[in-house]
């Protein structure tokens, strides 16, 4: 069950506050930079580029900036790739990586070991993989986590959020855990999943902590599929226009992808089939 926190504002901004910052972010679970922080409205040109660098690499995951800005400027996108570098970098894109690297490390947590090495998940529940993907909007941008059975390809738990924050995330895996728990549950080595928030939550439910070594670009196919296959089958075509559209959008498109989608892979069966035998 998470836990309600209080409204940020009213904590920087109550004079009589004794708490020092750093104190009011660790009780909030974000960034000391974050309570400074003034939301402004990305521009135009900002939200198409991100857009559009998002469309290639989500179709080729081993592009890196300068084949991108190679391939905008034939579409008649010219940019020059100090500008492409940049937003890629915010949006957590590296090439031949196994996919959107937006959980950047924090080198003071403990990073686990990876399990699955010469290991197949062989039934629901066995293994689990999790990672974030950055989730383009009309007029600005969002952010997916998912989490997602490796053996059915079904998507256990998902959620949608503005910021990168922690929470989103714990909110996903706690819906996951209290649905079952995974012999193994893997990530990278992002902050998100070397924080205590997630560790403990997955080792309390008595699952193992399997995080993928560097360099890895296999170690997350299944998501990554299921990336391309939200993206390219819903997130796209519906152009939500903000963050409650793309959940409401999304929360339709997984029950799909659950119920009705059938899978190659699975010889032409759904997750769910597969998942609940």
């Amino acid at each position: 069950m998470s836990v309600s926190r209080p409204n940020r504002l009213s904590l920087v901004e109550r004079e009589e506050s004794e708490l020092a910052l750093s104190t009011q972010a660790h009780l909030l679970q974000v960034a000391r930079s974050s309570l400074y922080y003034q939301k402004t409205e990305p521009g135009d040109f900002e939200i198409e580029l991100k857009r559009r660098i998002d469309l290639i690499y989500t179709d080729y995951p081993f592009y890196g900036s300068r084949r991108i800005t190679c391939q905008l400027g034939q579409t008649g996108f010219a940019v020059n790739r100090r500008t492409v570098q940049r937003y890629m970098r915010e949006m957590g894109l590296e090439a031949i990586a196994p996919g959107p690297n937006l959980s950047k490390r924090n080198h003071e947590h403990k990073v686990y070991p990876y399990l699955l090495r010469n290991i197949e998940a062989s039934y629901a529940n066995h293994v689990w993989g999790i990672d974030i993907t950055y989730l383009p909007l009309r007029k600005s941008w969002a952010y997916l986590v998912a989490i997602i059975d490796w053996y059915s390809r079904y998507v256990v738990s998902w959620e949608v959020s503005e910021t990168l924050e922690q929470p989103f995330v714990t909110r996903a895996v706690e819906r996951a855990l209290n649905r079952a728990q995974p012999v193994i549950f893997n990530s990278d080595q992002g902050s998100h999943f070397t924080s205590p928030h997630y560790t403990r939550l997955v080792e309390a439910a008595g699952s193992k902590v399997s995080m993928d070594g560097k360099g890895r670009a296999l170690d997350n196919i299944f998501t990554e599929r299921l990336w391309r296959s939200a993206k390219w089958e819903n997130v796209y075509l519906a152009d939500y226009a903000n963050t409650a559209e793309a959940t409401v959008g999304l929360g339709e498109y997984f029950d799909f992808y659950n119920n009705r989608r059938p899978h190659q892979s699975l010889d032409y069966q759904t997750p769910s089939r597969v998942y609940f035998g």
